[in-house]
């Protein structure tokens, strides 16, 4: 793994106040760990949510959706080690009975628990184990409990994934800090596997929801470790309002501009650290494509790029066979594209320029980046002005084992 000094490996955090997170053992695939994880809201608080696209969405995407119809959260329950996924109406049942655990235990309404789960896909969901480590998950709930959380919710993840930002809203400190879960099947069309960010600024639930569905976009829909959407993606920011900040509900107040600049940090932050932690990932790889007649055509182009699995094994070997870009490039389903005007950069490298290899290209100048622990692939399409950027990682032996391996 590429190694770093990120917020995510060190475990730096601010609490959130009217937020806390209890982690316990119910034993549902893991022995000796954490694998349920509760969050709860403060009373008033709002909440916001990204769900995957997956046409076969897990049963505790469906619930929790139809939950959020009906009321404001008060509670998150989450599971690793099991899915959920693929379990049809049995699974359905399984989401809402562990929502009616929690409920029972807190006086709430059922509908104001949302239920996550990651894990093996078209896997019964123990119920029954979930619903007795309810009460324990309860009653280990604090403000200090992002760490635990972190650890609780990894499946094949190596390290624990959180950021933290603090700002100043009318004069009052405000906190936003987040924790992830993904290493691998990542391709998000929303967010990512899992990842539940929360402040304690008041803010107006649509704006909440504006603001998520803005920080995803550059962030957690902007990576890729294998081009693979889980049925179990999901994004949630919370709100406590229990700062003494002035609400926020102007969209075009200084406030809310500079509370979804926090918000976005945290998500790139959390989005980075997935793509680092990518299964069997040596590189952080950035592909970065301008000059593009639309952002679709630029993101085309990009994907392309970061899913080639030539592309990427070509990167874990350190190996600046260029030709396997271009390729990409020119598969990517742009009509009418003139290659002539294209031009291909291993960082501040010029590989392709007028059609082919580029003049002064030398195999060395190629190996110099391609042997480096992060790098960037840019590719000027030299047709228009809209740009985009995606991160993705290579493709190693590990990755192959990891996923080989996964149910044993």
């Amino acid at each position: 793994m590429v190694e770093t000094a990120s917020e995510s490996e060190t475990l730096v955090f601010n609490p959130v106040p009217g937020i806390r997170l209890g982690a316990t053992s119910a034993g549902i695939k893991y022995r000796d760990r954490n694998d349920l994880v509760i969050i709860e809201l403060a009373e008033g608080g709002s909440c916001a949510a990204v769900f995957t696209q997956n046409a076969f969405c897990a049963a505790p995407v469906t619930i929790a959706r139809e939950h959020l119809t009906k009321a404001m959260p008060r509670y998150l329950l989450i599971n690793s080690g099991n899915a959920n996924a693929g379990t049809g109406e049995t699974g359905l049942r399984a989401a809402l009975e562990t929502c009616k655990a929690v409920a029972a235990n807190r006086g709430c309404a059922v509908n104001q628990v949302l239920p996550f789960s990651t894990g093996v896909i078209g896997e019964l969901l123990p119920v029954d184990k979930v619903a007795v480590a309810v009460p324990d998950a309860l009653t280990s709930l604090t403000e200090q409990g992002w760490a635990s959380a972190a650890r609780a919710i990894m499946t094949t993840d190596t390290v624990p994934k959180m950021a933290t930002r603090q700002i100043e809203l009318s004069g009052k400190t405000v906190t936003i800090t987040g924790i992830a879960k993904g290493s691998g099947m990542i391709r998000p069309d929303m967010a990512t596997m899992l990842a539940y960010i929360a402040t304690d600024a008041l803010v107006d639930k649509h704006l909440l929801q504006r603001c998520l569905e803005q920080a995803v976009q550059p962030s957690f829909n902007s990576i890729t470790v294998d081009g693979d959407t889980s049925t179990n993606d999901a994004c949630v920011l919370m709100a406590s309002g229990v700062s003494e900040s002035s609400p926020i509900t102007d969209a075009h107040s200084d406030a809310y501009v500079a509370f979804c600049e926090a918000v976005e940090s945290v998500c790139m932050s959390l989005a980075r650290a997935i793509v680092l932690d990518g299964e069997g990932a040596t590189k952080l790889v950035e592909v970065r494509v301008e000059g593009a007649e639309s952002e679709s055509e630029a993101r085309d182009v990009a994907y392309t790029i970061a899913h080639s699995p030539l592309v990427k094994t070509a990167l874990f070997a350190s190996d600046p066979n260029w030709g396997r870009i271009l390729a990409a490039v020119g598969r990517a389903g742009l009509e009418d594209l003139a290659i002539e005007g294209i031009r291909i950069w291993l960082d501040d490298v010029c590989i392709v320029r007028d059609g082919g290899r580029a003049d002064d290209y030398t195999e060395a100048a190629g190996q110099r980046v391609m042997s480096q622990d992060a790098l960037t692939i840019r590719v000027d399409l030299g047709r228009g002005q809209s740009e985009t950027r995606v991160l993705t990682c290579d493709l190693s032996y590990d990755y192959v084992k990891i996923n080989a391996e996964y149910r044993s």
